[in-house]
């Protein structure tokens, strides 16, 4: 799990001066329109649309980005239809990758995810070839300095949070799927800000990686998340600090 934890948490770090700003923007507009088409506009009675929407905003997504993507999503603005598609496959060194997508064209995507991952040293698998080693759960970030330790920790697991575990500077709360939604609603209903939420795939075992291989899989980790199409990249590696230290830098 740690693995995910600190690919997510750099990802974060990374888009407060991330060139590419617009490109994530393009992302959360992508899932904030199909939460919107399938479960209605309103946030209040669409859990996936809120969650959507907030992951947004803690990236500072204006609010005038997010209400449009919601309107393309009811059908009261234009938009191109994407559609959710999920993709596995391997890494250099043979970590596991599944990555969760959202496209207007599954043929364009899936030539384009082979290419990337042939030329990076990694390979497109079947259906199910990697899902076995993942395991849904939600995963919740609270900013360490911006909140009581205690509360989260004491409104977390009365929902039914499985694990909390701080790492620096982030408080990372881990529940079963069925059990996000309730947890996310504790923490504010007790004040407590959260800085992301997601429903995740976790690995069950994780793959360490060293050395070279270790850059291998950093590269094509960052290439894949830079992909237009790639909604979300989930892997079992486990690097060593000063290997994550690296990429925090790039």
């Amino acid at each position: 799990m740690a693995g995910h934890n600190k690919w997510s948490k750099i990802k974060r770090q990374k888009a407060v001066t991330d060139k590419v700003r617009g490109k994530m923007f393009a992302k959360f507009g992508r899932e904030i329109a199909v939460a919107a088409r399938e479960g209605g506009g309103d946030v209040d009675f669409n859990p996936r649309l809120r969650t959507a929407v907030d992951s947004a905003r803690a990236q500072s997504m204006p609010n005038e980005n997010i209400d449009r993507a919601i309107k393309r999503g009811t059908g009261d603005l234009p938009g191109v239809a994407f559609e959710e598609v999920t993709y596995e496959g391997y890494g250099p060194g043979g970590v596991a990758l599944y990555l969760e997508c959202l496209t207007d064209n599954q043929k364009r995507t899936v030539a384009e995810l082979r290419h990337l991952l042939d030329k990076k040293g990694g390979n497109l698998g079947q259906n199910g070839s990697v899902a076995w080693m993942f395991e849904r759960k939600g995963q919740i970030y609270l900013d360490a300095e911006h909140c009581d330790e205690e509360l989260a920790l004491e409104a977390a697991l009365e929902a039914g949070g499985e694990d909390f575990a701080s790492e620096g500077g982030t408080h990372v709360v881990t529940t079963a799927a069925v059990d996000f939604h309730a947890v996310v609603r504790s923490l504010r209903e007790a004040n407590i800000p959260i800085a992301e939420a997601e429903l995740a795939m976790i690995p069950s075992n994780t793959m360490k990686t060293e050395g070279r291989d270790a850059e291998k899989v950093i590269d094509i980790l960052m290439a894949l998340d830079e992909h237009d199409d790639v909604l979300k990249v989930y892997s079992n590696v486990d690097l060593e600090e000063a290997d994550w230290a690296a990429m925090e830098s790039n």
